[in-house]
């Protein structure tokens, strides 16, 4: 099963490399936000898998927190673009 998971970071990293890619190419601001939003989440699963792996509780902890934050983080830029679009 271990090797499973090594897969997978394997897999999921390279995700993060691509979305790394649409974040600095992306034409609008739109796409940049969600390109950041997803390699949030990967990074995520990313350590989600590793605190399988390592059965390191602590790390469980340190995804929730980023996962919050990234969820504000996204939540206070589309504020920011409603109301910069309304004036």
């Amino acid at each position: 099963m271990e090797t499973v998971f090594i897969i997978s970071i394997i897999f999921m990293t390279f995700g993060v490399v691509l979305v790394a890619i649409r974040f600095v190419k992306g034409p609008s601001i739109v796409d940049r936000l969600t390109a950041l939003d997803l390699m949030s989440f990967n990074l995520i699963g990313i350590i989600a898998l590793y605190a399988a792996i390592s059965k390191d509780t602590l790390l469980i902890d340190a995804a929730v927190i980023l996962s919050l934050i990234a969820f504000l983080g996204t939540l206070a830029f589309a504020y920011y673009l409603i109301n910069q679009s309304e004036s």
